[in-house]
């Protein structure tokens, strides 16, 4: 039985962001910065014009996610000990006895219990899949859709949606 899929990198795919994330010891890291690179593989069968998708769609999707990602400091909301207080102004955080205050522009609030590449894989999949579900580009659903992130060189996360 024959697969097809097409898999996306770039130097354009990549966005600069600080965080920081709570360890299973229940210490949380300084807040500090990585150049994050993404590559996504998409599997599905071939449509009329016999391709899976149109590389330079899926590209152009993942390069607008992750401009709204890049120079910004990325802040979980439902970490249940990082309380996330987003004003009009600015986002206060506070962690046991540690607080932070950053304007709101430089912020992105993301609904995810901490702000770590594999859970980042994830964000930018399922908002990819639902991109790409709302573009006449290709199958509605790809059977899979698989991110990696790479958070420093050599250190990569990968989340896959899908049966495969």
């Amino acid at each position: 039985m024959e697969h097809f899929h097409v898999r996306v990198g770039s130097d354009e795919l990549i966005f600069s962001a600080a965080h920081f994330i709570t360890l299973e010891s229940g210490a949380c890291e300084p807040l500090h910065g990585h150049n994050y690179r993404v590559v996504a593989e998409i599997h599905g069968p071939l449509g009329a014009s016999r391709y899976v998708l149109d590389f330079l769609a899926v590209r152009e999707a993942l390069r607008t996610l992750l401009a709204e990602l890049d120079h910004r400091v990325l802040l979980p909301t439902g970490h249940p000990l990082i309380h996330v207080c987003d004003g009009p102004r600015e986002v206060e955080v506070t962690f046991a006895d540690r607080r932070w205050i950053f304007p709101r522009d430089d912020c992105r609030l993301l609904p995810m219990a901490n702000t770590t590449a594999e859970l980042l894989a994830q964000y930018i999949g399922r908002r990819l899949l639902d991109r790409l579900a709302s573009d006449a580009h290709g199958p509605s659903r790809p059977e899979l859709v698989r991110i990696e992130v790479e958070e420093c060189f050599g250190q990569w996360a990968v989340w896959k949606s899908g049966q495969s």
